[in-house]
């Protein structure tokens, strides 16, 4: 039996971690300033980390939700201490994805409603309802298309209105920051417009903090950059460092109904401890500050250069856009400074580094970049 052939595979085998830094079968060190896509916060087997899921083996692995888990329930009193949410409810889950399919689904049973609105280059998962919502039509099948969502475009306040005052939509969903659709960046007033439409046509605000939460971008989550409260919160990637898991975070205005949302592996002991011991290393090692710090030295050092059109994003959430394709830069970036990067679209290089980058390996990049431009 071969895998399905859905990837586009670079030859590079990693087979072990350590903070910022990883290692291939043949011996040789890459810096990762991708961090498996956003995943990696806290840092590849942080011995904090590898250490509460090890301990945590040992004594239970896994039940199911049918039964009372003491770790639940301490991470969700530690996340809302964390992340200013102390008054909101957590579910949890295995991925961003199922996240944003829990939040739209329990916004179509609070309101009644049954459409969604959405944004022009947004992502927000491949499952049926997180697909309808993304604007990818690669990834949309006739299947997923059934769900009536509108799509408006970023940063364009009266087209939301104007969805809005028809009063039957159930949701709007919009990224703290876009990220596969190019680190594009919600302007302030917009969403604090957005937040003050969605209360007047009792819509619920849902927002997508899977990539940008976290402590990616300084704040813990992005849209905390815009003195706004959504009804919804979505979360995943970054939450247990690599281990699956998600969640929502839910305003005190839902009532709970047993059944409405469920799951197997959702909350499992061992995504319950890696995500603890996140929160831990998170607070011990002030990694939300250091995101922010070192994320603003990075992008004030990336050079000036003909070939770069902006360099965009907060934190270490950025993107570097250039005047043309960057398949080839990024082959180079991999294979002779041996440093992972990721891509948005065609033209831009995308960075979402682990929170504990260094400033010393901000400069690494900068100079390899230097270096090939």
């Amino acid at each position: 039996m071969e895998l399905f052939d859905v990837y586009s595979l670079f030859d590079v085998t990693p087979v072990r971690g350590s903070l910022c830094k990883v290692w291939d079968d043949r011996g040789q060190e890459y810096l990762d300033l991708y961090g498996g896509h956003a995943v990696i916060s806290v840092g590849h087997s942080h011995p904090d980390y590898v250490k509460a899921l090890s301990s945590q083996l040992e004594r239970i692995g896994f039940y199911s939700n049918s039964v009372r888990n003491p770790l639940q329930e301490e991470l969700a009193h530690r996340l809302g201490e964390a992340s200013g949410y102390p008054d909101y409810s957590l579910f949890l889950d295995n991925s961003g994805a199922e996240s944003n399919e829990n939040a739209l689904k329990l916004a179509s049973f609070h309101t009644g409603r049954d459409r969604v609105v959405a944004f022009r280059k947004s992502f927000h998962g491949r499952t049926s309802g997180a697909v309808a919502v993304t604007d990818n039509p690669k990834i949309v099948s006739p299947f997923n298309a059934v769900h009536k969502v509108s799509f408006c475009e970023l940063n364009d306040i009266a087209a939301v209105e104007a969805e809005l005052s028809r009063g039957d939509v159930a949701a709007v969903i919009i990224e703290g920051i876009q990220g596969c659709g190019g680190i594009n960046m919600p302007e302030a007033e917009f969403m604090q417009q957005l937040s003050v439409l969605c209360r007047k046509f009792g819509t619920v605000l849902v927002l997508d903090e899977v990539q940008s939460g976290y402590g990616r971008t300084g704040s813990f989550f992005a849209h905390q950059w815009y003195g706004i409260r959504p009804d919804i919160i979505t979360m995943g990637k970054g939450i247990a460092n690599g281990f699956p898991c998600g969640g929502i975070l839910i305003s005190p205005e839902f009532q709970a109904v047993k059944g409405m949302l469920g799951t197997t592996f959702g909350g499992n002991y061992l995504a319950m401890a890696a995500a603890i011991a996140v929160l831990d290393i998170m607070e011990k090692e002030n990694l939300v500050a250091n995101a922010l710090e070192v994320g603003e030295y990075l992008k004030a050092s990336i050079p000036a250069s003909e070939q770069i059109r902006e360099v965009r994003g907060r934190g270490l959430m950025l993107g570097i856009e250039f005047n043309g394709p960057v398949a080839e830069l990024r082959r180079r970036l991999l294979f002779e400074k041996h440093i992972f990067t990721g891509v948005a679209g065609s033209n831009m290089v995308r960075l979402l580094a682990p929170l504990c980058l260094t400033k010393a390996e901000a400069e690494q990049f900068v100079n390899s970049l230097k270096d090939i431009l």
